[in-house]
């Protein structure tokens, strides 16, 4: 249910005009800890749990990559 709600928001922000590329990335780390905390809950192995955690990690550091960059870029005067 909560993967299906993260995917509704990632459609939300495209149709907003977020590039799809840059939407991914704010809600990639969710969706990975989403799924290490259903595996934890089925009781899965515990390679299932570390996996999508471990891979969380880095997602949020390319979160973090990607607005250093965009708050760097010069703005246009409105």
């Amino acid at each position: 249910m909560v993967l299906a709600v993260l995917a509704l928001e990632l459609l939300a922000l495209w149709r907003r005009g977020w590039p799809l590329p840059s939407a991914l990335s704010l809600l990639a780390p969710a969706a990975l800890i989403v799924l290490a905390l259903r595996a934890a809950l089925i009781d899965a192995h515990w390679a299932w749990i570390a996996l999508p955690l471990a891979l969380a990690f880095p997602a949020h550091l390319v979160e973090l990559a990607r607005r250093r960059k965009d708050r760097s870029l010069p703005r246009k005067s409105e």
